[in-house]
């Protein structure tokens, strides 16, 4: 078992452009290869970890669908523009059914104190970049 891990696997539920956003490596000038490297950061990390890891994005690749990847369920928002994934995040906040065992991954403050309303925990994007960092090594 990893270092500060529990015997029941934690629940993500990630801003994927925020935690792109995180990191200033220019990730603007090729946005749609940003959101594929994304989702094959997090395959790896659920695989290595085995937790349950979901992440929305606020756009689609044209050559991406919505679904599972590996370990790793991706999902589009359905509004467009800028922190269009908030609104179906906190939506997916809602309809859990145990939302205390969420972790939302944002440094978005807005979108972080509605999911806390609902119950759910809050990993900073940098933080939870540093884990997937961490799983590179």
């Amino acid at each position: 078992m990893r270092e500060g891990s529990t015997a029941r696997n934690r629940r993500w539920l990630v801003d994927g452009m925020n935690v792109i956003g995180s990191r200033p490596n220019k990730w603007w000038n090729d946005p749609d290869r940003a959101v594929r490297r994304m989702i094959e950061e997090l395959d790896r990390y659920a695989r290595a970890t085995g937790d349950d890891v979901t992440v929305v994005f606020d756009r689609r690749p044209r050559d991406v669908e919505a679904g599972r990847h590996g370990g790793v369920e991706v999902g589009f928002a359905h509004r467009r523009g800028r922190d269009a994934a908030d609104h179906d995040i906190v939506q997916m906040v809602s309809d859990d059914d145990d939302p205390g065992s969420l972790h939302v991954v944002t440094s978005d403050r807005r979108l972080a104190e509605r999911v806390r309303e609902l119950g759910a925990r809050v990993t900073s994007s940098m933080g939870f970049r540093k884990r997937l960092d961490e799983m590179k090594e």
